[in-house]
C-alpha cells in the first residue's frame, strides 16, 4: 500500500489563530513545510503584479500592529516591533450531507515594542469557539471538512503574555465584542532523537461556554527523514455543557521534498453526555496532498475524506463522503 499507509497503521491543527506553541525536535512533515514557507514569504523580494494580494495582507497586518502599539507608548514600531506567522487560507469544500462551503482564514502574530517584551498583539479570522477552547490540529471544522456555522466565524484580536515556566496567557475579542480568556500550560519531552510527546492544557472562560478546560497530549514519531507519525488526543469539559466532547487522530505525512506533502488521517470524535453514555460521535478517513503552486509561500491544497457520522448514539451511523480544495498564502 505504500509508506505513508504502512506508517498510518504502523502507528500520527494546528493554532487556530496563532499559536505560540513550545518547540521541540521533532516535527511534523506538515509543521516544517508551513514554518519553511513562513520564513521564505517574510525574505522573498516584492513582484508587485503577482503578489500584490500577499503585499495587502502584510501591509494590512503592519497597519494594525503599528496602531495597537502607539497605544502603548511613542517608540517607534521600527524598533523590535515584527510581524510574524502570517497566513492568509482560503478552502472551498463540499460534504454529502450539505452544501459547499467557502472558509476563509488568516492570522498573524505581532511583536509591539512598546508592550513589555514577553507581551504580543494576535489577529485573525477563525471559529471562534475552536478558538477559545484551543482546539488541537485536526479538531477543527476546517481540518474535518465540516461547514462552520456563521454565528462562530468571526475576526479575532487581542493581547497575549508569553509568561516562564511553558505558560501563556490571552484576553481576546471576537464577533459582537464578545470576550474570551485563556491560560495554557505547553510542554514537550524529548524521550529520543526520533520521539517526543507533547501536553497541553488550557484553562479558559467564555460567555456561552462559561468556564471550561481543554486537554491535550501528542506523540510525535520520526520514523525517516520523510515520514512523520503523529499521535493527537484531547477533552473539553465547560460549564454549560453536560459530559465532554473528545478527539483522537492517528496520522502520517509523507514529504518528498519541494514542499510536496501526502497525508493520511484517521480521525475519530464525539461527546460523552452525564448519565447517557457516547452521543453524537463521526469517525472519518482523511487524504491531502500539498504543494506550492507559486514559489514557496503560496500552497495549494487537494483533501478528500470519508465519514461515518452518528447524530445519537440509538441511530445507525451513516456514509459521507467529502472532498475540498485549499489555498494558503504565507505573509
Amino acid at each position: 500500500m505504500g509508506l505513508i499507509w504502512a506508517a498510518a497503521l504502523a502507528s500520527a491543527n494546528a493554532q487556530p489563530v496563532a499559536d505560540p506553541a513550545a518547540s521541540h525536535k521533532v516535527e511534523t512533515a506538515a509543521a516544517k513545510a508551513e514554518t519553511a514557507a513562513a520564513e521564505a514569504a517574510a525574505a522573498q523580494p516584492e513582484q508587485p503584479l503577482a503578489e500584490s494580494a500577499r503585499s495587502g495582507a502584510r501591509s494590512f497586518a503592519e497597519w494594525v500592529a503599528r496602531g495597537v502599539d502607539g497605544w502603548f507608548g511613542d517608540r517607534p514600531f521600527e524598533q523590535g516591533g515584527s510581524v510574524t506567522r502570517g497566513k492568509l487560507s482560503v478552502n472551498v469544500f463540499k460534504r454529502s450531507d450539505g452544501d459547499p462551503d467557502v472558509d476563509v482564514r488568516f492570522d498573524a502574530r505581532f511583536r509591539l515594542p512598546n508592550v513589555e517584551h514577553s507581551a504580543y498583539l494576535f489577529v485573525g479570522r477563525d471559529d471562534q469557539r475552536e478558538a477559545a477552547k484551543d482546539a488541537p490540529q485536526g479538531r477543527t471544522r476546517q481540518q474535518q471538512l465540516q461547514a462552520a456555522r456563521p454565528a462562530d466565524s468571526s475576526v479575532l484580536a487581542g493581547l497575549g503574555f508569553s509568561l516562564p515556566n511553558d505558560v501563556d496567557f490571552r484576553v481576546g475579542l471576537g464577533a459582537r465584542a464578545k470576550p474570551y480568556v485563556q491560560a495554557r500550560y505547553n510542554h514537550s519531552w524529548q524521550l529520543a532523537p526520533e520521539h517526543a510527546i507533547n501536553f497541553r492544557q488550557t484553562v479558559f472562560w467564555t460567555p456561552d461556554d462559561r468556564l471550561g478546560s481543554t486537554t491535550v497530549g501528542s506523540y510525535t514519531w520520526a520514523w525517516s527523514p520523510a515520514v512523520t507519525v503523529r499521535w493527537v488526543n484531547s477533552a473539553t469539559v465547560t460549564q454549560a455543557a453536560k459530559g465532554f466532547e473528545w478527539f483522537s487522530s492517528l496520522g502520517a505525512e509523507r514529504s518528498f521534498g519541494a514542499q510536496q506533502l501526502l497525508g493520511l488521517e484517521l480521525l475519530l470524535n464525539g461527546r460523552v453526555q452525564s448519565g447517557a453514555g457516547t452521543g453524537a460521535s463521526d469517525r472519518g478517513v482523511l487524504v491531502r496532498w500539498e504543494q506550492p503552486i507559486y514559489r514557496n509561500w503560496l500552497l495549494g491544497e487537494v483533501v478528500a475524506g470519508h465519514f461515518w457520522p452518528r447524530v445519537a448514539a440509538q441511530t445507525e451511523r451513516d456514509r459521507v463522503w467529502a472532498v475540498g480544495v485549499g489555498l494558503k498564502m504565507f505573509f
